[in-house]
């Protein structure tokens, strides 16, 4: 299968810097490039893109903006936040707003072309690292109300979400939990209707917020 992706960054040098990186990948097809967020939806509509690298400073609609927008619309692609730092405030808005995850610009080609793969496939990317990053940056904050949108869950879904928020496969919480791997991805999608959300970073983001890592 194709993945179709779409570029988002204002500097020029850098998407056709990704566009001869991506090229080289037989399933991974640029199916259209943009220089601000204000071109995204109607890009995203004509070309149908799976999945989005998107740079956060942009001048008219940056990446968050544009991030939100676009997963608050129904069938919309993965989202890949493009930054230099991964410290950046600003990350953890993105992934609240629907990302699936973030690189660094100076990723190896061969780790892009991966995570590519990987969110096309429905699997967020957070490295260890970058976990730890944003537990520190929300545990002076933890809100309780985190707490009581879990407190509506089973055990097991509990159970479920403290597997995510540890950054396991469906695999992993699998052979962890005792369950076909089918049964876990009911859990999760069951999860992501019942607490509200786009996808399993901000699955891990609430079990983080809610104290259960």
């Amino acid at each position: 299968m194709t993945i179709r992706v779409l570029i988002v960054d204002d500097d020029a040098l850098v998407r056709a810097g990704l566009s001869m990186m991506l090229a080289g990948a037989d399933d991974l097809r640029i199916v259209a490039e943009a220089g601000d967020g204000t071109e995204v939806a109607a890009l995203v509509a004509e070309h149908s893109p799976d999945v989005v690298l998107m740079d956060i400073r942009m001048p008219r609609m940056d990446g968050l903006a544009a991030t939100e927008a676009l997963r608050a619309r129904q069938g919309a692609p993965e989202i890949i936040i493009l930054t230099t730092f991964d410290a950046d405030e600003h990350v953890l808005r993105a992934l609240r707003g629907g990302a699936a995850g973030f690189l660094l610009k100076d990723t190896p080609p061969g780790e892009i072309i991966n995570a590519i793969r990987r969110v096309a496939a429905g699997e967020p990317i957070l490295s260890p690292s970058v976990t730890r990053r944003l537990i520190a940056h929300v545990a002076q904050t933890r809100p309780n109300p985190a707490q009581e949108r879990l407190a509506r869950l089973s055990d097991r879904e509990r159970e479920v979400v403290v597997a995510i928020g540890q950054g396991k496969s469906n695999a992993e919480i699998s052979s962890e939990l005792f369950m076909s791997v089918a049964t876990v991805k009911a859990h999760v999608s069951r999860l992501l209707a019942k607490l509200e959300l786009n996808n399993r970073v901000q699955v891990a983001l609430l079990a983080h917020d809610a104290g259960l890592i």
